[in-house]
């Protein structure tokens, strides 16, 4: 089963519950201070490692998040140790980031070229996407030499692959049928 998958229920709960109580801002900051601790590489060992307890992990965890989360952030830490997806909480954050976005009327959008996009190429891309998606977009944009040529880009569950690369991909995939 895909991560993002497992996820999004915590992400979308935890969206439910932030926008009940006003504190979409609050909730963005726990999970932020979170996940960064639960993605630390020693963290990220001793969520995995088989020698830690629940509770060893559990009080490690809140100790060094303590000042950053209340006591339903500290509750959420217990529920995903309690299910075994402490690990999950960069990805958890991330959805709910891309719900707080969607709900404002914003879309991110990750753009990946075979070469540097000039600040042009970018804002042309940006402003195509805009009107597809028929709301605002903002982008992350990486380079990818493997691409060969042209861009491939994700918008919430939309894939548009205009590279070379995944031209190549598919006219291999359609010779072997």
């Amino acid at each position: 089963m895909e991560i993002v998958t497992i996820a999004r229920p915590y992400a979308e709960a935890l969206y439910r519950l932030a926008s009940q109580e006003a504190a979409l801002v609050e909730w963005s900051n726990m999970l932020a201070a979170a996940s960064a601790v639960a993605g630390d590489a020693t963290m990220s060992n001793a969520i995995a490692n088989p020698n830690f307890t629940r509770a060893n992990v559990e009080q490690v965890f809140l100790a060094v998040t303590d000042k950053a989360l209340n006591e339903e952030g500290k509750n959420l830490i217990r529920l995903l140790l309690e299910n075994g997806r402490l690990a999950l909480l960069p990805v958890i954050a991330e959805q709910f980031e891309k719900l707080k976005a969607e709900q404002s009327g914003m879309m991110e959008a990750d753009i990946v070229s075979a070469y540097p996009l000039s600040a042009e190429q970018e804002k042309e891309m940006v402003g195509l996407l805009e009107k597809r998606f028929a709301r605002k977009v903002t982008t992350r944009v990486s380079v990818d030499p493997e691409l060969i040529g042209g861009v491939k880009i994700n918008a919430g569950d939309v894939v548009i692959d205009a590279s070379v690369r995944g031209q190549l991909d598919n006219m291999a995939f359609a010779l072997k049928r």
